[in-house]
């Protein structure tokens, strides 16, 4: 594999995962409401706030990674967020029948994501 080709695929990558932290960012802003509901169901507390934080943080971050700017950083940052989510959220061993399943397959899912982010900051240089 040529250095151009795994650049190509880092940068699509980097893309990609920019794009799962944007969608969801600009919807918890715009649409706010079922995002705090299900929060809630987790008994979250002081949802809409923690959940405007938390959409402006991902719709920052994931421009920064769309610009290839503090790729690490940010990177580092998202890892810390799904691992709270996670366990806040995704919380399957609270549950039982089909939300359980739904909770565990969010979960090891999550855990995809994050493992691609640990990547992408394991390759990106300190300066990005």
């Amino acid at each position: 594999m040529t250095g151009k080709t795994s650049k190509i695929y880092v940068t699509t990558g980097r893309i990609l995962l920019a794009l799962y932290f944007l969608l969801p960012g600009i919807a918890k802003l715009l649409v706010p409401s079922s995002q705090v509901e299900m929060m809630q169901h987790h008994n979250i507390p002081y949802a809409l706030p923690l959940l405007y934080i938390v959409g402006a943080a991902q719709i920052i971050g994931a421009f920064l990674l769309l610009l290839n700017r503090y790729v690490r950083l940010v990177s580092l940052g998202f890892v810390l967020y799904i691992m709270v989510i996670n366990a806040l959220m995704h919380d399957f061993w609270n549950f039982t029948g089909i939300e359980a399943a739904h909770e565990l397959q969010n979960f090891i899912k999550n855990l995809g994501i994050l493992a691609g982010l640990l990547v992408l900051a394991g390759i990106s240089s300190k300066q990005n």
